[in-house]
Order: C-alpha cells, then structure tokens, then sequence
C-alpha cells in the first residue's frame, strides 16, 4: 500500500469538504445553489470551465490512448481543444444572454412548450450520466491500484463524495473545487512533462525518432491508422469531439454564473488558453509513456491504459511522484463528477420538477430541496452504472457521449440561435431523432456488439465504433424535415427577431436583462 498517495488522497478529500462547508454558507436561494449567485469573474469561471473540462478523460484515458496508439491518440486532444472555438464563436454569449440556469431556459425564450422542455431536461440527464461513467470508472481503477481497495468500494466512495459537494455546497462549492483542482491538474502535467523532455535532453527531434523505433507499431507510431484503421471511424471521431462541447449540459450551465455576456466571452478565452496549454503537454505524457514504461506492462495494466500516466510517474520520480499525479487525477475526478451531478440535479429541479411538474409556482426553497434530492438520485444510479462498465477506456466513454451531445442538442441550439423558420415540431424532432440514432447506432457497433468480447456476442450491424459521422447529420435533418412539416405558431417571427435582439444584446425588449 502507497502511504504516500493515502496522504494525497486524504488532503484532497479534506480539502474538498472545507470548500463545501464554507460554500454551504453561502447556499440559500436557487440562484447560489444554480448559479452561484452570478458572482465568478471571468478569470475563475474560465479556470472553472477548464477544470471541468480537463476531466479524467484527457489526464488518464488520452495519455494512455497517445501511449499505446501514437497519433491516433492525438486527436482527442486536437478534437476537445478546437471544440470550444464552436462556443467562443457561435453559442457563449448569445445563449447568456438568453438563459437562466440551464439550457431549456435559453430555448424556452423562443419556444414555451413544455414537451420541448421535458425533452430538452431528460436528454441532459442522459448526457450526463454518460459522461458520469467515465469518470467514476477512471476513479475507481486508480484507487483500486493505489490503495488496493475493491474498484466497487472505490466508486461507491468517490460517488458518495461528490454528491456530498453538491447537496451541501452547490455551484459555489463546485466552482471552487474545479479551479483548485484545475491549478493543481496543470502543475502536475507540467512537472512530468518537464521530466519527459529533459529525460530527452530538450531535443523534440529525438523524443520523436526514439518513440518511433521503441514501440512494436514502429514508424507507424507517428500516423493516424492504429486505433481506428478506417478512415471514416477517425472522422467520425473528430467531427463529435468538435461539434460535442457546445452541447455538454454540465459546460452550459457554467455560462449562467457570472453576470454578462462579456464576462461569458472572457470565461471562455481563458478556458481556451489553459485547455490548449493543457492538451499540447499530453503529447510529451504519451511519448513520455511509450519511451520509459515498457509496452508489455502498458497493455498488462488493465483498465483501458487508463493507468498509464501514473505508471510513468512511478517510473520518473518514484513512489512520490505516483502518489502526488494519483492524488491530482483523484482530484479531477471529484471536480468534474461533481459538475455533472450539479447540471444533472439542475434539468431535473429547475426544468421537470419547477416548470413542468410545479407549472413554476415551487417557492426558491422547494426548487432547492428538489436539486439536492434529485442529486442524491443521479449519483446512485450513476454509481451502479459505473460499477458495470469498469474495463472501459473513459476516453471512449466520453467520444460516445459527445456524440450524443452534438447530434441531440447542437441542431436545437444553432437552429434556435440562428434559423427564422425554425419551429418547435421541429426542435423536437431534431432532438428525440439525434439523442436515438446516437444510442442506436451505439448499441449496434463494434462497442457493445463484437462476436469475442462484445457486451452482445454476434457481429455488429453498424461499422463505425463512433456514431457522429452519421447522427449529428440526422439530427439536423429531423429538426428541418420536422420544421418544414410543421406551420410556424402565429407570431413566431416576431417573436424570433425578438429572441435575436436579445441574444445579442442581452436586453429584452422591454428594457429588462434577460
């Protein structure tokens, strides 16, 4: 047993809880509990945004994909990163101005239908409980190979932890955990990244003609092919990682806690900056990986090569250093469930239960009970889920669930934001067609259907193992065919260049902020 990485573990676990119970003083109203009352500057939402962000997908589940597939593995990093210039530059500001908490507010501004709503709420849910998995299996195998404890005891801890955070500490709390832990997160890539290169002696050139002698893939190391030998399982890959940010719920609502538009367009720069910072360092952590750790044990690891950043640890700096990048891994991870879990007690309180179930009569204080409740229900059911699915790669588990992201709730956002003749026929059928032929499509591929190791025995009906390529186009299509199918509501037209007025001003008409 690590004693090092035990006393990590319990300083980011103490930690964690001293911030939630200084943020539970400051959670009172749904406006704290959602939105930390709008109070985060731009600075500390972008690090927030980028804490979120950096989950345990790109500090565990990319390193090891770059390690074991080379450059196949490079574009995760290049997908996530150039995602968020589709929310810098069509969706941050405009849907600010509109929204309130979550999503469904920004696209009930042009559409009150509360079927849409329903549907808008139950698709977040969905998401984010995909997402949830992935980091709770990244969580569990790291504490089942640090401190020998059963991956199921491990997830039922770490899932217990950010319910926690949530219930009691609310955005504020989340907030604040994701901009230490996002601090902490680039100091640890920095400091084994450093390691790397100087192992290397600074020389690039050397780094990159070693790596591809010492792995058996050879010079094919440094070309797309060995992952995903199809071609258009690569695009398809691309295409979701880039189009999927926009439509993450959990990244959404971050957009909702500070106070205008131009704080919103500052958030996301600085999240820019120190994801690029961030994913440019994986190169060196993957390579880093291939050159120092042998092959053999990259693949005897287990989990999905999601182990594979603290066996390089271990094997630069020793015991310490392991236990130090488990702990900031560890750290991750409770950050990024804990936003998920937030958005995911936000779609239900404020979208099923307050506007729907309530008609938006629920005082602040039932709106609040509610988001606890339905957090202590995400988290179970998340942590069953998860229990299920622990030798998956989590950087798989969040491509599959980008793609539900951008083919279920990119159409609705780009087509509320920007098309006159859109209707609410057709926003439900934008998202029901991209949210079912993602999990169709899914379910059908090489993923869960495969005749040797396949959840389903036999040989799968789709080719591709991610859907994008395919459902992000029929999720666009179903919101046009439904749209043209369907008569716009009387005074829709008005009504929208009311919308765009105020998308991007951020003034009604009447003289109110939105």
């Amino acid at each position: 047993m690590n004693m090092s990485a035990i006393i990590f573990f319990i300083a980011v676990i103490i930690g964690t809880l001293a911030i939630t119970y200084s943020a539970a003083k400051r959670t009172s109203s749904p406006n704290d509990f959602y939105a930390a009352g709008n109070r985060l500057t731009g600075v500390q939402n972008g690090i927030a945004i980028a804490g979120d962000y950096m989950s345990a997908a790109s500090f565990l589940g990319i390193t090891g994909t770059i390690a074991m597939y080379g450059f196949d593995g490079f574009f995760y990093s290049i997908g996530f990163l150039v995602s968020y210039l589709v929310l810098l530059f069509l969706i941050g500001e405009p849907l600010h101005n509109l929204g309130t908490y979550t999503l469904a507010d920004a696209i009930a501004v042009r559409f009150d239908s509360k079927w849409l709503r329903g549907i808008v709420a139950f698709t977040a849910l969905l998401i984010t409980i995909f997402y949830m998995l992935a980091q709770l299996v990244g969580a569990g195998a790291l504490i089942h190979y640090l401190l020998d404890v059963e991956y199921t005891t491990a997830v039922l801890v770490v899932g217990s932890l950010m319910t926690i955070y949530v219930v009691f500490g609310g955005m504020v709390a989340t907030s604040w955990v994701q901009i230490i832990k996002a601090i902490l997160l680039m100091t640890g890539a920095l400091m084994v990244t450093l390691i790397v290169l100087a192992r290397f002696h600074w020389n690039l050139p050397a780094m990159f003609a070693h790596v591809s002698t010492i792995t058996p893939l050879g010079e094919r190391f440094l070309y797309p092919g060995n992952q995903f030998p199809h071609p258009l399982d690569t695009l398809s890959l691309y295409v979701g990682l880039i189009l999927g940010t926009a439509g993450l719920p959990h990244i959404i609502v971050r957009l909702f806690t500070v106070k205008d538009a131009v704080t919103t367009r500052k958030s996301i720069l600085t999240a820019i900056w120190i994801i690029g910072a961030f994913y440019l360092m994986t190169i060196f952590l993957g390579f880093g990986a291939s050159s120092f750790v042998a092959w053999e044990q990259l693949q005897s690891a287990g989990y999905g090569g999601n182990l594979t950043l603290t066996l390089l640890a271990d094997r630069l700096g020793g015991e310490f250093l392991m236990a130090y990048i488990s702990a900031v891994a560890f750290a991750t991870i409770l950050a990024v469930v804990t936003g998920l879990v937030l958005s995911a007690s936000s779609a239900f309180a404020h979208d099923l239960y307050s506007h729907i179930i309530r008609k938006g009569k629920a005082s602040g204080r039932e709106q609040v009970f509610m988001a606890k409740s339905a957090s202590i229900a995400v988290g179970t059911i998340s942590i069953f889920l998860a229990i299920g699915t622990e030798k998956m790669n989590v950087a798989i588990l969040v491509a599959l669930t980008f793609a539900v992201a951008a083919s279920a709730n990119l159409p609705l956002l780009l087509f509320t934001l920007y098309w006159r003749r859109f209707t609410v026929q057709g926003a439900i059928a934008g998202v029901l067609t991209g949210m079912l032929s993602s999990i169709i499509l899914v379910c059908a591929g090489p993923y869960v259907m495969d005749p040797e190791q396949g959840v389903i025995q036999a040989e799968a009906l789709f080719p591709l193992t991610n859907p994008g390529l395919i459902s992000i186009p029929l999720g666009f299509a179903g919101a046009v065919i439904g749209s043209y199918l369907s008569k716009p509501e009387k005074g829709a037209l008005e009504k929208y260049e009311r919308v765009l007025f105020q998308a991007h001003t951020g003034i009604r008409l009447t003289g109110k902020r939105a």
